[in-house]
């Protein structure tokens, strides 16, 4: 699967979730870590952790190979390591505390509109 169809897939994913203020960062002209980074917020620890499921149910359906899942079970910030997509599923207060816009605040931003339900 491309990068871009994954990043897909991650933000329908995410959506279907209803993940909130879904943003997502195209690093890799600027890191070799991934193509693509993905940073959204949950309301609660409950809804974190439904959108990094949800995420990582989608994965294994397409056979999306997962490097790993970090801080799963204190659902302030999971991160999913998909290889060329780095999902970030926050609660809001350690996404404003960390601010990784800012942090990779060089890296264009890439319309997911298509992709997300209003």
């Amino acid at each position: 699967m491309e990068s871009k169809q994954l990043l897909e897939m991650v933000v329908k994913a995410a959506d279907g979730r209803r993940a909130e203020d879904i943003v997502a960062l195209k690093v890799d002209e600027i890191s070799p870590m991934a193509d693509y980074f993905v940073i959204m917020t949950g309301g609660s620890d409950r809804q974190v952790q439904a959108i990094a499921n949800a995420i990582i149910e989608k994965a294994h359906e397409d056979q999306v190979n997962i490097g790993s899942v970090e801080g799963k079970n204190h659902a302030k910030w999971v991160l999913i390591d998909l290889g060329d997509v780095v999902v970030h599923v926050f609660r809001e207060e350690t996404r404003s505390f960390y601010n990784l816009e800012k942090l990779w605040s060089d890296a264009p931003v890439v319309n997911v509109d298509e992709w997300v339900n209003d």
